[in-house]
């Protein structure tokens, strides 16, 4: 594995609370953040990427004025996501020279072996600033530092049709804490078990303004569509 100090990288983006915080501390910590990488999966179940709204991240990243790509992935397997994957960064690193790859991760240990394997095969440093972060303290710290974060996907059992649109909160942390003791469901949503979208925090130069969403809900799992959305001022 290829590891220095100080590295220019590429972020694996969603548009999520986790990637978005993960850019933050990659900057805090002195890396360069050169380019936003962006998987879109066709599933809204995959095994290693963020669905919802996916569409809405060059709308982040131009509120962080960093470049971003963006890769469509076509098959709905484990094994089409991580080709997928390897694919996208070996291209990322020969157009933006980057060097290292910033990651989410917290606990998932599977997926930071996918990341960390293909970033070894492209030789590149796998970086992972949220790693064992604690819980629930990560949450109040993303709220400490005005991260401004929406809940756009539900899918576990705890989490109802009222928390789609809901923006997290201190208030909405300590439901939520008391919710995964009683459901059992990763404080982090780490599992799929809900998606976020960061609406504002202190990177973005504007802010997200959602003008029209739809709610779908199924009855056990549900997603806040968001349908038009604008960059404004903050």
């Amino acid at each position: 594995m290829y590891y220095c100090t100080y590295v220019r990288v590429s972020t694996l983006f969603s548009g999520g609370k986790d990637s978005t915080f993960s850019i933050y501390k990659a900057i805090e910590n002195g890396h360069d953040v050169v380019c936003l990488t962006t998987m879109h999966p066709v599933q809204d179940d995959s095994l290693l990427f963020h669905y919802p709204n996916s569409w809405l991240t060059p709308y982040l990243a131009e509120a962080m004025q960093i470049p971003t790509i963006g890769f469509t992935i076509r098959g709905r397997s484990k094994e089409d996501e991580f080709n997928a994957l390897d694919k996208a960064i070996g291209q990322v690193k020969s157009i933006y020279d980057i060097q290292g790859v910033v990651h989410g991760g917290i606990y998932s240990r599977f997926q930071k072996k996918i990341f960390e394997q293909i970033c070894l095969k492209h030789e590149l440093a796998s970086l992972a600033p949220l790693w064992n972060v604690p819980l629930p303290d990560y949450l109040y710290d993303l709220i400490d530092n005005k991260f401004h974060i929406k809940i756009i996907g539900v899918s576990t059992m705890g989490l109802d049709k009222d928390w789609l649109g809901k923006s997290l909160d201190r208030d909405s942390i300590v439901v939520l804490e008391r919710l995964s003791k009683k459901y059992g469901f990763n404080l982090a949503f780490e599992g799929g078990e809900a998606e976020t979208l960061t609406i504002d925090c202190p990177l973005f130069k504007k802010k997200l303004d959602i003008r029209k969403a739809n709610i779908r809900w199924d009855g056990q799992r549900g997603m806040f569509e968001i349908l038009e959305a604008v960059l404004v001022p903050r």
